[in-house]
């Protein structure tokens, strides 16, 4: 049966969230997390990965408090960290790959340092990092991230074009379709929104960071995969956990932007697959 938007959708009640997510395949648990655009879910980030993850494993895309269906999330609320902790339990999962696009992939750093016994693979796509920058901008937020702040003040369909534009290198991948998803979306959750803009001075997206120096003591397996051409989070990012995470290894990969799995989905299909099969 091929796996479609309603077809994979769950809806879950933890002890603090009501959490919306997609669910496809058997096998051993994978939780994808989304990035922190306007209008991110773990559909519109992974709808082209799940069908193909869940041949081998049991796929689970979550929207995040804060995103998509999920439940709306101020900044104090805001610990995505505590969150998957909770998906996992009300679930009964013990123990889960976890693969995360920028925001989600800061959260997947911070989950396999404070609950190492929870999570067996961590996969990471453009994930920022605290601390100083070599080549990206040291005096404020990226180009993309720009674009990302504007958007969220004002998501009308021009500035959600400019937002999908700058998160891919080749701009044939910014489809009307996708811009109709992130739109529809992010329309569909004004809460969301504005509680976004509210928490900027506070911290959100991410109000608390991986510790640097907690990431040497990551022991499970690690997959950093990076866009050369990434105009949101620099390469220079996942360089730097490359040399902090003892076993990890670091595919990057030109002609791609902050979207490694839209852009080159087949492949960061075929690297993931095979990482969490033989890793």
């Amino acid at each position: 049966m091929p796996i479609t938007q309603a077809g994979t959708s769950r809806t879950v009640q933890t002890a603090d969230w009501k959490l919306h997510y997609h669910e496809a395949g058997e096998g051993h648990p994978v939780l994808l997390l989304h990035g922190s655009g306007p209008g991110a879910t773990g559909w519109s980030n992974f709808s082209g990965n799940i069908e193909a993850l869940a041949r081998q494993f049991h796929v689970y895309a979550v929207d995040m408090p804060g995103w998509g269906e999920s439940d709306a999330a101020t900044v104090d609320q805001l610990d995505h960290v505590e969150a998957a902790l909770q998906f996992l339990d009300t679930l009964g999962i013990e123990k889960a790959a976890f693969v995360g696009n920028s925001m989600g992939g800061a959260t997947s750093m911070r989950f396999a340092t404070e609950h190492p016994d929870r999570i067996s693979h961590l996969v990471t796509m453009g994930p920022p990092t605290p601390g100083p920058k070599l080549f990206g901008p040291g005096d404020g937020p990226s180009e993309g991230l720009k674009v990302l702040i504007e958007t969220y003040q004002d998501p009308n369909p021009e500035n959600m074009g400019r937002l999908i534009e700058i998160m891919v290198y080749d701009k044939r991948f910014a489809t009307p379709e996708l811009l109709a998803a992130r739109s529809d979306a992010a329309k569909a959750r004004t809460d969301h929104l504005r509680n976004y803009l509210a928490g900027l001075p506070h911290g959100t997206p991410i109000p608390k960071w991986v510790r640097l120096e907690d990431l040497r003591e990551v022991r499970v397996p690690t997959l950093l995969i990076h866009g050369r051409d990434d105009r949101v989070v620099s390469y220079e990012h996942s360089m730097m956990l490359l040399s902090l995470i003892p076993d990890s290894r670091l595919v990057v990969l030109n002609r791609c932007g902050h979207w490694a799995m839209i852009e080159h989905t087949d492949e960061f299909n075929r690297l993931v697959a095979d990482f969490l099969a033989n890793n």
